[in-house]
């Protein structure tokens, strides 16, 4: 067999490959916020750390999209993915996804992936949330922060109350990135 006939072989396996070792619950496609453009998550996270995030564009806690992005900025090239869920469960989303897509790109200057409004919590969560929640807890406030390993095991999450540079979570991601 010649080595052109292969290459759609191989491409296949390869994709396979990674998909089986993508957590179920990852193996999903998401719309980005305010883009046409979906992103399959299994294989932006595959084999790498993932810090998800939900968030909201008019809450106390907003500005901590400059810390994610801090985050984003000096983790990625190791291997971190930070990974941010519009959600208006606690009402204080955007109007919009223009509006949303304003705040984190414009105000924030986030560059790390943020998807279209997620429902977090309650009978209508998405189903990341559901398994974020079984493996620790529903978010109770905008900014809840999980931590999963490249396996999609939770390490360890924590609540609107600690910032995303706080040295608890830093230790955490330096410590799956090794």
């Amino acid at each position: 067999m010649k080595v052109k006939a292969l290459l759609p072989l191989l491409a296949l396996a390869s994709s396979t490959a990674l998909a089986g070792q993508c957590p179920a619950w990852l193996d999903v496609e998401k719309r980005k916020l305010h883009s046409k453009d979906n992103v399959n998550l299994c294989q932006l996270t595959a084999d790498k750390p993932v810090l998800i995030v939900n968030t909201a564009s008019h809450c106390g806690f907003t500005g901590q999209f400059e810390q994610l992005e801090a985050l984003h900025d000096k983790y990625a090239e190791q291997g971190l993915v930070v990974l941010g869920f519009p959600s208006n469960n606690f009402f204080q989303a955007a109007d919009s996804e223009a509006e949303a897509a304003e705040v984190c790109y414009k105000n924030y200057g986030v560059s790390f992936t943020m998807l279209t409004e997620t429902e977090v919590r309650g009978s209508d969560a998405d189903p990341i949330f559901v398994e974020l929640a079984r493996q620790g807890g529903a978010p109770k406030w905008n900014f809840y922060k999980y931590l999963v390993d490249a396996d999609g095991n939770l390490v360890d999450y924590w609540s609107s109350k600690t910032s995303p540079d706080d040295d608890k979570i830093v230790q955490k991601i330096e410590t799956l990135l090794k």
